[in-house]
């Protein structure tokens, strides 16, 4: 039995349900006790920072000293913006302490994205495993965005431009991976709101390179990608010279089919590009 402490986010309490619970169902079969974070608040998003600098951090922080009170030693957060704004927070913290040893704010708390948690040897044993319906057949991109990885000197990844680690897990459950470019391109995030003409224009060519690329999905980590890549795509097909709507899978989407979780399907039914024909055509 694994166990982590677990930073949800406001977004997973809300338009990202299917994506909890995807999270939820898979960890239940790989033996994953998640423990959630007791009254963690929002984390600021993309939002905070671009009011109020010291807000930003005080935000994130208030979790990871909540953490640290709890006895937490890890806590993982599958939203990329959560991620990133834990990973600010612990570095601000970090560099407080360094400069004076009696200050209090040093978190012995490692902050994990939930792809990078997975990929830890012992629990990609695991996960090969327990796969009873290996996806063998299904093509898909993965799209990493934009925050998880950069920038470098907050996030602590190895490889920011050309991420792997979801590919690795996919792959474990018998995906067949492609290479592609556009990994980590922004797809314009929360300007949705704002200008969504923008967004169009970026998932437009995120779309179209897939599509060309002769993927059947694109697999995602974080549900500001997913809503942006998945629901636009009406407007977005014509507009590409694009025929078929391609879906976009959470990695626990694929990863809860091929262990053979009874709910799996049920996530996929709250996306709004059906996935089941794709599924369907390589035999899922």
């Amino acid at each position: 039995m694994f166990s982590v402490g677990y930073y949800p986010g406001c977004s997973l309490e809300g338009t990202a349900r299917d994506y909890a619970e995807s999270i939820e169902g898979v960890c239940r079969v790989l033996g994953i006790q998640l423990i959630e974070l007791d009254d963690w608040n929002c984390c600021g998003a993309t939002a905070a920072h671009s009011l109020d600098q010291e807000l930003s951090v005080a935000l994130p922080a208030r979790n990871l000293l909540l953490a640290q009170e709890q006895g937490l030693s890890d806590l993982t957060a599958p939203c990329a913006l959560c991620y990133n704004r834990l990973k600010t927070a612990e570095k601000a913290l970090k560099k407080k302490a360094s400069r004076d040893p009696l200050a209090e704010g040093e978190v012995p708390v490692r902050v994990w994205d939930l792809v990078e948690y997975f990929c830890q040897p012992s629990i990609l044993e695991e996960l090969a495993r327990k796969v009873v319906r290996p996806l063998t057949g299904l093509r898909a991109v993965c799209y990493y965005g934009c925050m998880v990885n950069r920038p470098p000197k907050i996030t602590d990844a190895q490889a920011w431009e050309n991420p792997t680690n979801m590919d690795r897990l996919l792959e474990t459950v018998g995906v067949e991976v492609l290479d592609w470019p556009y990994k980590t391109d922004c797809c314009g995030a929360s300007h949705a709101v704002a200008r969504q003409d923008l967004v169009i224009a970026l998932v437009g060519k995120l779309l179209k390179r897939a599509s060309d690329q002769g993927a059947h999905c694109i697999v995602v980590s974080c549900q500001m990608c997913h809503a942006n890549l998945d629901m636009y795509q009406n407007r977005i097909l014509h507009q590409q010279g694009l025929t078929m709507p391609i879906p976009v899978f959470y990695f626990t989407d694929l990863i809860g089919l091929a262990l053979g979780e009874r709910s799996a399907r049920d996530w996929l039914k709250r996306h709004i590009v059906d996935g089941e024909p794709v599924l369907t055509s390589v035999g899922l």
